[in-house]
């Protein structure tokens, strides 16, 4: 069932890929015939999209290895060194398109706003809406932490692109040339933003970081009278593949039939309350 999800997951990612790249090479194409490090750096951004979905196909695919041994939760976590590699060249990116904006405007160049150069904005902009929503969706759908951590780098994309739309319209109508150079900060400043999220939120997850709050556990556990005391409660994971432990005491003198069934009831409340990839161990006590 999981190497199954994470085919599904490499093919949205393949088909992801092609639609980055192809807004990637627009977007500098454009920029570059124009000018606009705005643009180009744009560009720069969609291209890590695109770098990113390579990094998940090959990070997915080390991850489809089964459990053994060595490592009887599986290989996942291999899922979430990807997706800080991508953390890491997002810094990279910003920086690079900070240094080529400044160097060029002390050069003197301005952009020279063309109508096609507005069109491709339009375009591109069409297509990563479309990518966000496509690619949350099955993030969602498939559990893959991944994918959802992908698509809201993509949707940084977003508003960067609608951005550089806005300077490239002023400029257009003969803005001063430092508009591209603080457009510019603007698209690094997102892009910094990104990488954060991106370098936290995995980080947390790679360190098993309390996923779920214990209160939010506690209330799912009310419903069930026959528990008396909830206590040792850890959570770790994404938010949508959790995984849960708790100690909690019955009365003594309920049957292991009735303990088996308490135990599926707990673990099929916890799929319900926070999604079908949780995993709950419950580790039955008596009452003292």
């Amino acid at each position: 069932m999981v190497n199954d999800n994470q085919k599904k997951v490499q093919f949205v990612l393949f088909v992801i890929l092609i639609f980055n790249f192809l807004v990637a090479g627009m977007k500098m194409l454009a920029g570059s015939i124009i000018s606009s490090s705005a643009m180009v750096a744009d560009g720069f951004h969609s291209l890590s999209d695109g770098s990113s979905n390579i990094i998940g196909i090959i990070g997915i695919q080390l991850a489809t290895k089964p459990e053994d041994e060595e490592h009887p939760y599986g290989h996942d976590k291999i899922e979430i060194i990807s997706a800080l590699v991508v953390g890491f060249m997002l810094v990279f990116v910003g920086l690079k398109a900070i240094y080529d904006s400044i160097t060029k405007y002390i050069a003197g160049v301005r952009p020279s706003i063309s109508k096609e150069s507005i069109i491709v904005m339009i375009i591109t902009l069409v297509i990563n809406i479309i990518v966000v929503i496509l690619e949350k969706k099955q993030g969602k759908k498939l559990c893959s932490a991944f994918l959802i951590t992908d698509a809201n780098h993509t949707k940084s994309d977003i508003f960067v692109t609608i951005g550089v739309f806005i300077s490239l319209i002023l400029l257009k109508f003969g803005a001063p040339a430092i508009l591209d150079v603080i457009v510019t900060f603007f698209v690094g400043f997102v892009i910094f933003k990104t990488a954060y999220e991106v370098l936290t939120e995995n980080g947390n997850i790679l360190i098993d970081a309390k996923s779920v709050d214990d209160k939010d556990i506690l209330n799912v556990l009310e419903q069930f009278d026959g528990i008396t005391y909830v206590h040792k409660i850890r959570s770790r994971g994404t938010n949508n593949r959790i995984f849960v432990d708790m100690h909690i005491h019955v009365n003594p003198d309920m049957t292991v039939r009735e303990a088996h069934t308490l135990n599926h009831a707990i673990i099929n409340a916890m799929k319900n309350k926070f999604g079908s990839c949780t995993e709950t161990n419950v580790h039955i006590e008596p009452k003292l």
